[in-house]
């Protein structure tokens, strides 16, 4: 690590950081599409998604601002989605090429960690500012590498349990107890993925004040 003392954000600010993007590529788009199932039907809710990642992606292209990597996948996705459920006349289809695509990005994550080059790390650097000498410590990286591990495991139970249910239920039910499902398993995810980022700034504030002291 650097040897010269550097204060670490606070995992509150940090969180800060990530919050609004995510909200903006991830929490809205799911929001916008029930809400426009409740309001405009299954055609409506399947558009309604799409519109606001394109829109999302040519507002900051007009502002000449950087587009976030998750923004572009999320686009990329949601058109290959819609394409197929259009041509298909199966709105079912829908999910599925999704569902598909996880199990894909969960191999992708496995390959990365194999590869000593954890995806995660790469997406957190679209969420978080810290500066590359902290994203290269070797406990930094040993902690991407063991969470890159646990959302492939995730992302690899959520696509399982949502395509078990999309061929054995109704639509509707489909919907409700995927949304909860997934809710649970990637909220403790979550939950452990914080709880291990809060060690790993410990335990870095810990060795920046050691540094500090040994130089003075």
């Amino acid at each position: 690590m650097n040897s010269s003392p550097y204060t670490l954000p606070c995992l509150t600010s940090l969180v800060r950081q990530a919050i609004p993007r995510l909200l903006e590529a991830v929490v809205a788009p799911m929001v916008v599409f029930y809400a426009a199932l409740a309001v405009l039907g299954e055609v409506g809710a399947l558009a309604a998604p799409a519109a606001w990642i394109y829109g999302g992606v040519a507002w900051r292209m007009v502002r000449r601002r950087p587009v976030p990597g998750t923004m572009i996948l999320a686009a990329v996705a949601i058109t290959a989605r819609l394409a197929v459920s259009l041509w298909s006349g199966n709105h079912m289809v829908f999910f599925l090429p999704s569902e598909l695509g996880t199990i894909v990005i969960s191999l992708v994550f496995l390959a990365s960690v194999r590869l000593n080059r954890p995806l995660v790390q790469k997406l957190a650097m679209d969420y978080v500012d810290l500066p590359p000498f902290v994203m290269r410590h070797e406990r930094v990286r040993r902690f991407f590498a063991r969470i890159t591990l646990l959302w492939a495991f995730v992302l690899l139970a959520n696509s399982t349990v949502s395509i078990w249910l999309l061929l054995h239920q109704s639509f509707g039910s489909y919907l409700l107890v995927r949304t909860a499902a997934v809710a649970v398993i990637s909220g403790l995810a979550v939950a452990v993925s914080v709880y291990t980022f809060r060690r790993v700034l410990r335990h870095l504030h810990q060795d920046s004040l050691r540094t500090a002291s040994a130089t003075s």
